[in-house]
C-alpha cells in the first residue's frame, strides 16, 4: 500500500462541483443504510434522479416508504450511469462480483463511487476496464449528513479517483459530493486518495478509538476498584454526562487546542501539563507498528481471515467486553437515568 496522490493537480482544498453533469444520469445507490439513506436524500433534494438497489430487508421497505423506486440490486446495477456502493466494506466484494458486475460489465463506460478506500486498496474489489473509479468518502455518519443537510449546512468529504477513463472522474466526484450536500456552508471537499483515506480511518478505529475506549475502561478501574470512587461519579465524569460531547463541539469550532481557553486555567495548565508525560515513545512506537499493519496489509489478511472463520475472535471479545465490571455498573445508571 503506498500513499501517492495520482493527480496532479495541485488544487486541494474543493467547495464547488457542477451538477449538471449529472442532473440527466441514473444514479443507483446499493445500500440503503444510513450513508445510502442521507446521500440519497441529498442527492433527490437537488434534482439528482435516484434509485436504490438493495435486498428485500427493512431497508428495502424504508426506502419504499420513502418514496424511492427499489430494485435487485442486480436491477438497479443494469440501469445505472452512476453506481454509489454504499454497503458495508466486508460485504461490498461479495456484492459487486456477484451482483453488479455482470449487470455493468457491457456497459460503454460506468462511473464507481465509494465512499471507504478500503476494498480498492487492498485489492478486493478490482473494477472494470469501463469504470471510472472515484471516492465520496464523508467524515460524517449518516444520521449526522441527514441533519445538517437539513440544516442547509456542509461537512468535510474526502475526495480520490482511482481510475479515470472518461477524463471526468474528478469533475463526477465533485458533482456528487455537491449534490450528497457536502458543499453546503460549513463543508468542503479535500483531495485525497483510496489509500490514503483507507490508512486514516483504519489508524482511527485502530488508534484513536481504542485509545478512548480502554483509556476510559482503565481509568473506571483504577478510579473505583484502587481508589473506592464510587462507579456512578465515575462514569458521569468520564463520559456519561455528556460533557465532552459539548468539548468536542467547541474542539470542531475553535480548534484543538484553542477551546482550552473556555476551561478554567487549572484545567488548562493540567491538560497541557499531562499531556506531555502521557504521550510516551511507548506510545508513539504503538501508533507506528498499527501504521505498519495498515500499510503492509496485515490488518486486511487478519480481519478478512476472521470473517472467513465466522468471526471467532470478534465475538469472544463482545462477551468479554460486556460481561465487564464497567458495562455492568453502566447498565445499571443508565436504567436509573432511563436510558434503557
Amino acid at each position: 500500500m503506498s500513499i501517492e496522490n495520482k493527480d496532479k493537480n495541485n488544487e486541494k482544498l474543493f467547495f464547488d462541483g457542477d451538477l449538471s453533469l449529472i442532473k440527466d444520469k441514473i444514479v443507483s445507490i446499493i445500500g440503503y443504510g444510513n450513508q445510502g439513506r442521507a446521500q440519497a436524500y441529498a442527492l433527490r433534494s437537488n434534482g439528482i434522479n435516484v434509485i436504490i438497489g438493495n435486498i428485500k430487508d427493512e431497508s428495502w421497505n424504508r426506502a419504499i416508504k420513502d418514496g424511492y423506486k427499489v430494485y435487485s440490486i442486480e436491477e438497479a446495477s443494469s440501469k445505472a450511469d452512476i453506481i454509489l456502493l454504499l454497503v458495508p466494506d466486508e460485504v461490498a466484494p461479495k456484492v459487486f462480483y456477484e451482483k453488479i458486475e455482470p449487470k455493468i460489465k457491457e456497459k460503454d463506460h460506468i462511473v464507481l463511487d465509494f465512499a471507504s478506500g478500503y476494498n480498492i486498496t487492498y485489492g478486493f474489489i478490482k473494477p472494470l476496464p469501463n469504470s471510472d473509479v472515484i471516492m465520496v468518502a464523508p467524515r460524517m455518519i449518516g444520521e449526522g449528513m441527514l441533519n445538517l443537510f437539513k440544516e442547509g449546512k456542509g461537512y468535510p468529504v474526502l475526495l480520490g479517483v482511482e481510475k479515470d477513463i472518461s477524463g471526468k472522474a474528478w469533475d463526477y466526484a465533485l458533482a456528487i459530493a455537491k449534490g450528497i450536500g457536502a458543499f453546503l456552508p460549513g463543508g468542503v471537499g479535500v483531495k485525497s486518495s483510496f489509500e490514503e483515506e483507507t490508512l486514516l480511518d483504519l489508524f482511527s478505529e485502530h488508534v484513536i478509538g481504542p485509545m478512548t475506549l480502554f483509556g476510559i475502561k482503565t481509568a473506571y478501574e483504577i478510579l473505583t476498584k484502587e481508589y473506592g470512587v464510587s462507579p456512578e461519579a465515575t462514569l458521569l465524569e468520564l463520559y456519561a454526562s455528556g460533557e465532552w460531547i459539548e468539548i468536542y463541539k467547541v474542539i470542531c469550532e475553535m480548534g484543538l487546542f484553542e477551546q482550552l481557553v473556555v476551561h478554567s486555567r487549572t484545567s488548562q495548565y493540567g491538560q497541557l501539563t499531562r499531556g506531555q508525560e502521557i504521550i510516551t515513545e511507548e506510545m508513539k512506537n504503538m501508533m507506528r507498528k498499527a501504521i505498519q499493519k495498515i500499510l503492509d496489509g496485515s490488518f486486511a489478511k487478519e480481519w478478512f481471515l476472521e470473517q472467513e472463520s465466522n468471526y471467532p475472535i470478534f465475538n469472544r471479545l463482545w462477551k468479554n467486553i460486556r460481561e465487564c465490571d464497567l458495562a455492568k455498573d453502566e447498565d445499571k445508571l443508565y436504567k436509573a437515568l432511563r436510558r434503557r
